[in-house]
């Protein structure tokens, strides 16, 4: 159900910015990579748990870069027809990819744990 609300928002918001596609889909882009990147180096294991708070740094750090360059390249090459139509596009599509990569996430950890109990009974 919720996925099915995350198309429709998603395609309603296609159809309404639709003089503005270019915005659309630079939103849409940008923030899916900027939240990809953050979610990689944030969320990766190591062997020695001091290097967490190095990880998210990197994380956040990583997504600002990406954002940043990104909406250069985009101004720079004109791209950006709608400010506002870019910044809802890019507010909404990264909290969708955020609530996207946890999902993603907790079936992942969630299956591990239920083939580990599985496998002891």
């Amino acid at each position: 159900m919720k996925l099915l609300f995350i198309f429709l928002l998603s395609t309603i918001g296609g159809v309404a910015a639709a003089e503005h596609f270019h915005s659309f889909i630079l939103g849409l882009s940008i923030a899916t990579l900027a939240v990809g990147t953050c979610h990689w180096f944030a969320f990766r294991t190591t062997k020695y748990p001091q290097l967490a708070l190095v990880l998210l740094l990197l994380g956040l750090f990583s997504k600002m870069a990406v954002t940043i360059v990104g909406v250069m390249m985009a101004v720079d090459a004109e791209l950006i027809t709608s400010p506002f139509i870019f910044a809802v596009s890019y507010l909404f599509f990264s909290i969708v990819a955020t609530y996207l990569w946890f999902k993603i996430k907790d079936r992942k950890i969630s299956q591990q744990l239920l083939n580990r109990h599985s496998g002891t009974v």
